[in-house]
């Protein structure tokens, strides 16, 4: 079945489609070409791609001419009557605050959140004399810390990105102005400006392309920062602008007006035309320079700016800056919701149980009387506020700033990580911020680019297979096979290139003895049978090709000492070992999509015409000759290849008679000259030709994956993350890459677009069958859609994603119904078009549900946009946490869409780290991310929560117990100071270290055991049942801090005769009491102890005693007498062994139960956890063993042979060379078009 047939019956799976940013005049036009010449289309048919122009081009840009584009025609109303142009300066921002607003505006996103708020009004509580039972500065202070801290955090962060902004915004370029090239800043540049850019300079805008110093206006550019990719795409001015905008006073004078499409991110598209001279010339985005690549292989070019600064196609794939929050983030703000309604309750109880108390007892007792006249009701009102005020710190201020202070911690040990530092290129992992650390052990779902993400982007020739022999392994000049090899020593040969390793040196040997014809001929065939072109520098050859396989075939065949020279519009010179050799070029032709193979005929020096050919097995085995030779072994090599996951090519010849070239010649020139359907018409020429061929043998390619790829992948798999694969490549190409990083595997069943299509669209079938109801059709259980044993793996395009997901059908029919002036449903729900918003909404669920039943899904041929949307469905409709990584500008809109976004760094690219929450250096590295700092994090984070809650209810509830016998006063049980510094300094420090240092493996047994990352993918370690076992944890012990003392000091008799049983005194001991119990907590709760912890832990004990002897001292009383009024009252008390024998009981039995607890848990139900750190010493063992054993060579799987087939994503340079575009010399003397060489096609 060929494949232009099965484009008709579905979306191009070559095609990348963009729907999304399609305007209604193109689908209008789409629709109109689509009605006129084609009868109706059946209800639900795909619809084929068709080429469109928008009717209105709407951007106007005047070359030289910065005035124009300040005409009120081009103002836009920006604010009221306040009016701006519509075109962006070049200058980007991406900081939040200024020097005016980054005081009030950091106030207020500090105040949206709600715990500092309900701080400010506990303040302005404080201050009512008749309300307050506390000081003031017991809230102020801790308030003015935290707000402090804070926005000296995000001012930090904000500086960061003004540098970055003020760093690229400063880059110098060269603008002509006032009739001569000066230098200037990119911020300075406006649209219409024409700018002089240099090799290896980065361009500043969009910029049509004027002229370069190439031949014929020809320039390289490297897209890395775009699409990660490093091989160069070429782009070419008109004939009109080369020949007449040379020289700077041409360019001066160079006035024309350019129409074109309204910036949008299309990063294949662009529509326009120029107008100049009174002739009109067309443009495509060939002509145009994107912000963001770099020149390269050009010393100089001109351009026009076109579209700067914000309008620009990288800037417009960015996608919205979201403020990212961890889902503990979003728990925490309602557990402090059911605090306050707690708090509430409680407060509100207290004051009835306060008006009741003084209607009934302290209106009646007269030493009670207080002078004031106030009714029951009103002073219970009043005792409301104050227990609002007293019992304050259940919900705690100082929790914000110490989550702060651990997620900064983690974030640089992260920083400090040198097993994730990358030496080759010097790149440390960066954690870009510091609010999202525990967020990284809860991944369920990794999405990834591909290019430069998973692979280097670096092809290397492998292995060969010649005349049904195999090569490539390690082997010996003699033939001789070893274990290890050493590379081929390339001294022989001046040209070769020195990076290039071969450890095959059997076959070096044998090609340099001249012995073998095949061979020779199998590295002539690749010397000759490609597009690469070729620049001798310093007496260098550097090659440039449109894909990075032919660039190391080419290489391959020059280090074997068949050596690419030069190349003319007919002629190709190599140098055949000593011999130097020119072949005429009769025809080329080239590789597409649907041919999957190219061709070149040559007429060799002694009069001989030959076909060369090359191409994926699956097209060169159907147009062999029935006498070619070798093909049953080099099939059996190619399995062994495709086993290898290497990308393999065939290589074949044929000779050609004069009689039968001319008679093809004839016909070739017939189809050159077709004005319809021309590409269809070369391609059934050339499979006249292409016919009858002779194998030589198969090349394999390594496509290089990053070091430890397929290690990573499985290791994350095991921790149960599910990665998927966003890519922008062909599908051959990324399913061979889902092979090689063992994504794929051979017992996978894989899907593809119509297989998926046909299966929800069955599925939506049956729902419109079933009469349901809305509510019946949310809450049904969805069923599986694969019911067969075994592993799924899905591999979807672009095209059917947005045909699948009713993308591009939503603005069919919407554009449909306008014409015919109604907005109702579609009357047949058999038309393939969802019903209403709800079917659609299904039919996304019912796609994300399938995706996710299988172990791996690669999207290729997607836009940037259809990657967040992906990202996007799994968010909305799994609740998952979601993880994107990538390297390109194509990969920031999918980072900034995830939960959390990683940019690969080190690479040229570095727009996906600038937009990125975590960056580092190679893929590998995100194992230890997750695995080891991820789980470290949320665990740590866990623990910290659970611990702080319960501390500060066992602290709290002691006033609600002591509430029933002081007549619901709004009394406190502690003293002031007590209560200002208990969270600050009594018991800070140990909790603060546990949430930085614990940790309950070591990085390598977390690393051994993906399987303890399950726990927080589950969110077990913190949740609303945590939260309540915290909140009765702490009423327990607040219960026995409060009652035991109590007992104690009832009818209670001291050493010397007089009882301790005064408020003061059972103060300082339910203060004790406290201490030691949450200090102790803390150490039963911690798993990694260090000098730091067991400091902690003694020093806070040790400071409650040194500050509460202090403030209870006759000295500051006498300086300070109504701020310290506990004169004594601690080294009274605490002289009695009675108290301490009380604060050692009190203790005891607040711990006791967490022991047996603990214990029970740990030997009855342990936990994966508890059982690795029970035999730690004996994994650490066996880790050590395994580190001491040789590493065994990666094996992969078994599997039938597939097509490794993966050229260029685009077609090659063909038409290029055989216009002579690229190679015909600039002639010196530069005039008007009449005076340049004129072109003759051949």
């Amino acid at each position: 079945m060929s494949r232009r047939w099965t484009d008709s019956l579905g979306p191009d799976d070559e095609a990348m489609p963009y729907s999304d940013d399609e305007t209604d005049d193109e689908l209008a036009d789409e629709l109109a070409v689509s009605s006129e010449g084609e009868p109706e289309e059946p209800p639900g048919a795909p619809h084929a791609p068709v080429e469109t122009r928008p009717s209105d081009m709407g951007w106007k840009v005047k070359a030289n001419d910065r005035a124009y584009h300040q005409l009120p025609e081009f103002q836009k109303k920006v604010f009221l009557c306040i009016k701006k142009s519509r075109y962006s300066g070049n200058a980007i921002k991406t900081y939040k605050y200024n020097a005016l607003t980054f005081l009030p505006l950091n106030l207020y996103e500090q105040l949206k959140r709600a715990a500092n708020l309900y701080f400010l009004a506990l303040l302005i509580l404080q201050i009512i004399p008749d309300i307050s039972t506390l000081p003031w500065y017991t809230t102020l202070i801790p308030l003015v810390v935290v707000l402090g801290v804070t926005a000296i955090k995000d001012l930090v962060d904000d500086l960061a990105r003004h540098r970055m902004d003020k760093e690229i915004n400063n880059r110098k370029s060269e603008v002509l102005l006032n009739g001569r090239f000066q230098e200037a800043k990119w911020r300075d540049i406006q649209v219409g400006d024409v700018v002089r850019m240099k090799k290896n300079d980065f361009i500043p805008a969009d910029i049509l392309l004027l002229s370069s110093s190439n031949p014929n206006s020809l320039c390289y550019v490297e897209t890395a920062e775009l699409d990660g990719e490093t091989n160069l795409k070429f782009k070419m001015g008109l004939r009109v602008t080369d020949e007449m905008l040379q020289e700077e006073q041409q360019l001066a004078e160079f006035n024309a007006l350019i129409k074109c499409e309204e910036p949008n991110n299309r990063l294949d598209k662009f529509l326009g035309m120029m107008e100049w001279n009174q002739e009109q010339y067309p443009l495509e985005l060939d002509n145009m320079l994107l912000r963001g690549c770099k020149v390269r292989n050009t010393e100089e070019c001109h351009g026009l700016v076109i579209f700067a600064g914000a309008d620009t196609k990288i800037m417009r794939n960015g996608g919205k800056t979201r403020f990212k929050r961890t889902k503990i983030d979003e728990l925490m703000n309602y557990m402090v919701y059911t605090i306050f309604a707690l708090l509430i309750l409680v407060a509100a109880g207290l004051a009835i149980g306060h008006t009741y108390w003084y209607e009934e007892i302290g209106s009646k007792a007269w030493y009670l009387y207080d002078g004031k006249d106030q009714g029951a009701s009103y002073r219970g009102f009043l005792s409301f506020w104050g227990y609002i005020i007293v019992l304050n710190t259940m919900v705690p201020i100082s929790l914000y700033v110490s989550v702060e202070v651990i997620r900064l911690g983690q974030s640089k040990f992260i920083n400090w990580d040198l097993q994730m530092y990358f030496a080759e290129k010097d790149t440390p992992a960066k954690a870009r911020t510091t609010t999202l650390n525990e967020q990284l052990g809860q991944i369920e779902y990794i999405f990834s680019d591909k290019t430069g993400t998973l692979t280097q982007n670096i092809m290397a020739f492998k292995k060969c297979t010649i005349s049904g022999r195999s090569y490539g392994d390690p082997t010996t000049a003699e033939g001789v096979s070893l274990d290890r090899g050493r590379p081929v020593d390339w001294n022989w040969n001046r040209y070769a290139d020195k990076k290039f390793q071969f450890m095959d040196n059997y076959l070096v040997a044998h090609v340099r003895s001249k012995k073998d014809r095949d061979a020779m001929e199998f590295f002539k065939l690749l010397s000759l049978c490609h597009t690469v072109m070729v620049e001798n520098k310093d007496g260098e050859l550097i090659y440039q090709a449109a894909s990075p396989d032919e660039g190391a075939l080419v290489t391959a065949a020059r280090n074997f000492g068949f050596v690419f020279l030069s190349r003319t519009q007919d002629t190709i010179t190599i140098r055949e070992m000593d011999q130097e050799t020119t072949y005429e070029m009769l025809a080329l032709l080239d590789f597409n999509s649907d041919r999957k193979r190219m061709s070149i005929i040559l007429k060799f020096p002694d009069g001989r015409i030959r076909l060369y050919c090359k191409g994926a097995d699956t097209v060169i085995y159907e147009r062999l000759a029935a006498n070619s030779r070798h093909k049953e072994t080099t099939q059996t090599a190619l399995d062994v290849f495709a086993n290898e996951t290497l990308r393999t090519l065939c290589l074949c010849y044929k000779d050609i008679s004069a009689e039968e070239y001319e008679a093809w010649s004839r016909k070739h020139k017939d189809a050159q000259l077709t004005l319809t359907n021309r590409d269809a018409a070369l391609d059934q020429v050339y499979e006249q030709i292409e016919k009858n061929l002779m194998l030589i043998g198969a090349t394999a390619i390594e496509d290089k994956l990053q070091d430890g790829v397929p290690e990573t992948i499985a290791k994350l798999a095991k921790a149960d993350i599910k990665i998927w694969v966003l890519t922008g490549d062909k599908k051959e190409t990324a399913e061979n890459i889902g092979y090689s990083c063992s994504l794929l595997t051979d017992d996978m069943q894989i899907h593809y677009g119509e297989d998926v299509n046909e299966k929800l669209s069955s599925r939506q079938a049956n729902r419109r069958n079933e009469p349901q109801t809305v509510h019946q059709r949310k809450k049904k259980p969805a069923e599986p859609f694969f019911t067969q044993p075994g592993k799924n793996a899905l591999i979807i395009t672009g095209g059917w994603l947005n045909e699948i997901l009713y993308e591009k059908k939503k603005k069919r029919r919407r554009l449909r119904l306008r014409r015919l002036g109604r907005r109702s449903p579609p009357s047949s729900p058999q038309d393939g078009q969802p019903m209403n918003d709800l079917e659609k909404e299904m039919r996304q669920i019912d796609f994300v549900d399938m995706a996710c039943e299988c172990e791996a899904v690669i999207c290729c041929r997607v836009t940037p946009k259809q990657k967040a949307n992906v990202v996007s469905l799994v968010k909305k409709y799994k609740k998952a946490v979601t993880l994107s990584i990538g390297d390109g500008a194509n990969d920031v809109n999918m980072i900034k869409t995830a939960d959390i976004g990683v940019g690969i760094s080190g690479q040229e690219g570095m727009q996906a780290v600038m937009s990125s929450d975590y960056a580092f250096a190679q893929f590998r590295y995100l194992q230890r991310l997750l695995l080891v700092h991820g789980r470290w994090s949320y665990i740590r984070m866990c623990k910290f929560l659970r611990y702080f809650f319960f501390k500060n209810f066992a602290f709290t509830l002691v006033h609600f117990w002591y509430s029933f016998f002081s007549g619901y006063s709004s009394q406190v049980a502690y003293e002031d100071w007590f209560i200002t510094l208990y969270n600050l300094c009594y018991s800070s420090l140990p909790v603060l270290l546990v949430g930085l240092l614990d940790q309950d493996v070591n990085d390598r047994l977390s690393l051994k055991f993906p399987k303890l990352y399950l726990p927080g993918q589950q969110g077990t370690l913190f949740n609303y049942k945590n939260f309540f076992i915290s909140l009765f944890h702490g009423i327990f012990v607040s219960l026995i801090i409060f009652f035991i003392p109590y007992g104690a000091f009832l009818q209670t008799m001291g050493q010397d005769g007089e009882a301790p049983s005064d408020y003061q005194s059972f103060a300082v001991v339910t203060a004790s009491s406290l201490i030691f119990t949450v200090n102790l907590q803390i150490s039963l709760d911690t798993s990694y102890w260090t000098f730091v912890n067991c400091f902690a832990v003694l020093g806070s004990i040790a400071i409650y005693f040194g500050i509460m002897f202090d403030i209870h001292s006759a000295g500051i009383h006498v300086i300070f007498p109504s701020v310290f009024t506990f004169t004594g009252a601690a080294s009274n008390a605490l002289r009695q062994p009675y108290l301490w024998l009380t604060i050692i009981l009190t203790v005891g039995i607040s711990l006791l139960p967490v022991i047996c607890i603990q214990f029970l848990h740990k030997t009855i139900w342990p936990s994966v956890g508890d059982k690795v750190q029970r035999n730690r010493k004996k994994y650490e063992m066996e880790l050590e063993e395994e580190e001491k054993k040789k590493p065994s060579a990666f094996q992969r799987g078994r599997r039938s042979r597939r097509s490794a087939y993966a050229f260029s994503h685009s077609r090659g340079y063909a038409d290029l060379i055989s216009s002579g575009r690229s190679i015909r010399r600039r002639p010196t003397a530069r005039g008007g078009p009449q005076d340049s060489i004129r072109e003759v096609p051949h």
